[in-house]
C-alpha cells in the first residue's frame, strides 16, 4: 500500500497539449471500472484514458473525442499522470486505490465516487472529491491544492512503508507474557 514518490512527483504540465483542463484515468479499460460514467461527462478540456483491457477498443471507437493511450508505465506513466488537472477515477468496487495514490504524490487531486475504497484513500476537499455526481467531483477536484495532495501521499512513500512494516515485526517479535 505504498506509492514510489520519487517516481510519481510533481512535473511539468507541458506533457500533454490539449486544452485544459486534462481530465485523466489511469487502469484496466474494462466493464468494472464503471468508465462511461466518465466517458459520457460533459466538462470542459480533455480527457484521456491510459491503460488497456477488453473494452479498450469498443470504447475508443464509441468515445472519438477521448485520447485513449493504451498500456504505460514508468517514467511516461508518470508524465501522464502529472501532466493532469484532475484524475478521475469512476469505478464502483475498488478496495484500496493506489493508482489514487499515485495521481496525488504528483500533486494531482482526485474525483471519485463515495465507494468504500476512496473513502481510504481519498481525504475529501483536501487531496479530492468524493461524490455520488462524478461530474460534481470533478469540477470541484479542480480547486484542490496540489501541493496538499502531495504532502498527504507522502505518507505512503515507500519508505514511510517500510519503517511501518519494520515497527509491526519488532512488536510482534515481542516475548509474550504470561498473566
Amino acid at each position: 500500500r505504498g506509492v514510489d514518490t520519487e517516481l510519481f512527483k510533481p512535473r511539468p504540465k507541458s506533457f500533454l497539449d490539449a486544452p485544459r483542463p486534462i481530465s485523466l484515468y489511469v487502469g484496466r479499460v474494462a466493464v468494472e471500472k464503471n468508465l462511461p460514467a466518465f466517458l459520457d461527462m460533459d466538462i470542459p478540456g480533455t480527457k484521456y484514458v491510459v491503460g488497456d483491457g477488453p473494452a479498450f477498443d469498443s470504447l475508443s471507437a464509441k468515445y472519438p473525442d477521448v485520447v485513449f493511450t493504451g498500456y504505460k508505465k514508468g517514467e511516461e506513466l508518470a508524465q501522464y499522470v502529472a501532466a493532469a488537472d484532475v484524475f478521475v477515477f469512476p469505478s464502483l468496487t475498488d478496495t484500496f486505490g493506489v493508482v489514487l495514490l499515485e495521481a496525488m504524490a504528483c500533486g494531482v487531486p482526485v474525483a471519485a465516487c463515495t465507494v468504500t475504497g476512496h473513502i481510504s484513500v481519498v481525504q475529501h476537499g483536501l487531496t479530492g472529491i468524493l461524490d455520488k455526481d462524478l461530474k460534481t467531483a470533478t469540477l470541484k477536484a479542480l480547486e484542490i491544492d496540489p501541493e496538499k495532495c502531495r504532502s498527504f501521499a507522502e505518507k505512503y512513500s515507500w519508505k514511510r512503508c517500510t519503517e511501518q512494516f519494520v515497527q509491526h515485526l519488532a512488536i510482534s517479535s515481542q516475548p509474550l507474557t504470561a498473566h
